[in-house]
């Protein structure tokens, strides 16, 4: 086992910004006059671009900034970035007003709601460096069979354990669990009078990495799949597992979140993202961990992903210049820097070397990619999904069945 501690400054960049998505219709319009369209259909003037984001901090911000006005000083084209306080209402009143940002931070929940109402510009397939992205990001990205907008970065779950209390355990490298009974193993040996084996959220973006080892997912190819056998199987497995008291919810461990279970010595494995080493740096600096691949289930490998894109106006007056500061942002140079700054992954396979050599104990993260979920991303999902956590946090005392049959039917009547 490759033992650290903590350094890595990772961010939230990359994970789902959710809140109330207040969807308009699109705008009258902000262009001017002297407005033209390219033969690609992109608005072209002289007017200056607007850059609207939702920051995980200062770290964040800076990088953003920074080559923005890079980008600015090569091509001409003055650029304000804004931070948002509220990305979602802010995004949504900007629409409201027929003034939105030109370019603006977008989740995958908010992607299919502002490209059905007319706000989004597809410009996904005008990308020069489309081929270059990860498959299932774009996917992510598409829209009834349209690539709207470039996958800024993204971010995956993998299994984060504390270093210190597995070789308590008598546990080695030939310990990592690869299945699902190598899982319940080390957890047992692992889970004491002061501390959990694993912890993990209450909520189907944690517990859904096990519905996609078993095979499943919420929606499969536009059909939904909430209450096949392999989501019973996982649900009944973790509810096994949260009975026995080897696994356990963050929140029952007096923790908001996994990175603060393992940080207080509550866990001694969690289920988290790659932002969770920004966390860990910065509050239990001291704390020794190891990132390893999260174990196989009938279904073989699983995880889920989460990301953003960089959405841009229907109404923005300058597409063409747009489209060339995206381009810039999702480059290589341009991700790698970011990922060192706050900490996502980039969205391009050609970047995939250099993150590794550079982020060789993080490598588990991206190695995730290969066969990651993602959760639905189509317009209504969010609600379902907010009512299954609700459903999921009595799990323990609930038949899988009978939540996911919930599942099924209220998925279906905003997918089918």
């Amino acid at each position: 086992m490759t033992r650290h501690t903590t350094r890595a400054v990772f961010g939230t960049g990359a994970v789902l910004l959710t809140g109330a998505l207040v969807l308009t219709g699109c705008g009258s319009g902000f262009a001017g006059d002297d407005t033209k369209a390219d033969a690609e259909g992109l608005t072209s003037s002289d007017d200056a671009l607007t850059v609207l984001i939702g920051s995980s901090g200062d770290a964040e911000t800076a990088a953003v900034q920074s080559a923005v006005d890079a980008w600015s000083a090569d091509s001409g084209t003055k650029v304000t970035v804004q931070v948002a306080s509220n990305l979602d209402q802010e995004l949504s009143q900007g629409f409201a007003a027929g003034d939105p940002a030109d370019l603006f931070y977008l989740s995958t929940d908010q992607a299919s709601g502002y490209a059905a109402n007319g706000s989004l510009k597809a410009y996904g397939d005008q990308l020069a460096n489309k081929d270059d992205f990860y498959p299932s990001l774009v996917e992510n990205f598409t829209v009834d069979g349209t690539f709207y907008c470039a996958p800024k970065d993204f971010s995956t779950l993998s299994l984060i354990i504390n270093t210190q209390m597995w070789t308590e355990a008598g546990l080695t490298d030939a310990d990592l669990p690869k299945t699902w009974d190598d899982l319940a193993a080390v957890a047992q040996k692992l889970t004491t009078a002061e501390h959990v084996g694993l912890a993990f959220g209450a909520e189907y973006q944690r517990v859904g990495v096990f519905m996609a080892q078993a095979g499943g997912g919420l929606v499969s190819d536009g059909t939904v799949i909430a209450d096949d056998a392999a989501n019973v199987e996982a649900l009944e497995y973790v509810k096994s597992h949260l009975v026995d008291g080897t696994f356990a919810y963050a929140k029952d461990v007096g923790a908001g979140w996994g990175g603060e279970a393992l940080g207080k010595q509550s866990a001694a494995m969690v289920i988290e993202g790659n932002w969770i080493t920004g966390a860990l740096s910065n509050d239990y600096s001291t704390l020794e961990y190891t990132v390893a691949e999260l174990p196989e289930g009938a279904g073989g490998k699983g995880t889920l992903q989460f990301t953003n894109c960089w959405g841009m106006a229907a109404d923005s007056p300058n597409q063409q210049a747009a489209l060339d500061l995206v381009e810039y942002l999702t480059s290589a140079d341009s991700q790698l820097a970011f990922s060192k700054a706050f900490g996502p992954m980039p969205s391009i396979k050609s970047a995939a070397e250099d993150w590794t050599s550079a982020n060789p104990t993080l490598a588990a993260f991206l190695a995730g990619a290969d066969y990651a979920q993602f959760p639905p991303n189509q317009a209504g999902t969010a609600d379902v999904i907010a009512d299954f956590n609700s459903q999921l946090e009595s799990l323990k005392t609930t038949d899988p069945k009978t939540i996911l049959d919930a599942v099924q039917s209220n998925l279906e009547a905003v997918v089918e």
